[in-house]
């Protein structure tokens, strides 16, 4: 039996979620930068998925100053507590959320606080039964493991990507062989490696060197049956669908609705 997935993409405006419809996608993940600017627009996005197939994901912001706990706490915090409450009426069940925790880069003694931040987070989703996902930025799997160990009800959203800077390989094997079960949802788009935030240059699917063939044949042989987010503009996600669904079919992936 084939392990059947949902494909969608970034929809940064309602009408990228129109455009997203009609190229046959199951889903669109939101950014929600600023959770009171994006409450306006939640009546355009509720009329697009009423009578529709589509649903929606969420992916929260970025957390800023990654080493200044007063930012994280009086900042990024109630921001994500904001998402979570605007999530329901979405009927959003998934929220990917950036939070550093590479020890190479992040102060050491700020890791207990991050982990009792994404303790409150996932207290506070459970409330509506919202699932959290870390998003890999440069971590490996080797720096998750005792924030996994810590956090039980931590999944992951896997970029694949960021899997590919500050590495020579791609750390996303890592994290597919140690914890499969942790994977809830995946990024994908292209870069030619490196060892800086500029260089994650978000390329189309084949204009980089990251394995998709690779990690998508390991990601079948593991059992996955989620969701994967072109994280592309539109236009570059029409041109660039046909090659990912054929690659995944390659790797042995049903898609679904196809």
């Amino acid at each position: 039996m084939k392990n059947k997935i949902h494909l969608g993409g970034t929809a940064r405006c309602p009408d990228d979620v129109r455009r997203l419809k009609g190229l046959g996608l199951q889903f669109a993940e939101i950014p929600i930068v600023d959770p009171d600017k994006f409450a306006g627009s939640i009546g355009e996005y509720q009329a697009l998925k009423k009578n529709s197939d589509i649903y929606y994901l969420c992916h929260g912001p970025r957390e800023g100053d990654p080493n200044d706990p007063e930012t994280l706490e009086n900042t990024y915090f109630p921001k994500l507590m904001r998402i979570l409450a605007i999530m329901p009426e979405l009927d959003m069940r998934l929220l990917t959320i950036h939070l550093w925790l590479d020890a190479r880069f992040v102060k050491h003694e700020l890791m207990a606080y991050k982990i009792g931040f994404l303790q409150r987070v996932i207290d506070r989703a459970k409330e509506t039964g919202t699932t959290v996902c870390l998003e890999n930025l440069s971590e490996t799997a080797s720096h998750m493991e005792g924030i996994f160990k810590a956090l039980p009800e931590l999944s992951m959203t896997l970029d694949l990507g960021h899997a590919k800077l500050l590495t020579e390989g791609n750390t996303a094997f890592g994290f597919l062989d140690r914890y499969p079960d942790r994977i809830k949802h995946i990024h994908l788009h292209d870069n030619r490696g490196g060892n800086s935030a500029s260089e994650d240059l978000h390329l189309p699917v084949g204009e980089g060197i990251v394995d998709f063939s690779g990690i998508f044949k390991r990601l079948n042989e593991i059992g996955y049956q989620k969701t994967i987010t072109l994280e592309l503009n539109l236009g570059e996600i029409e041109k660039n669908l046909g090659d990912v669904r054929q690659l995944l079919q390659n790797a042995g992936f049903l898609i679904s609705n196809q």
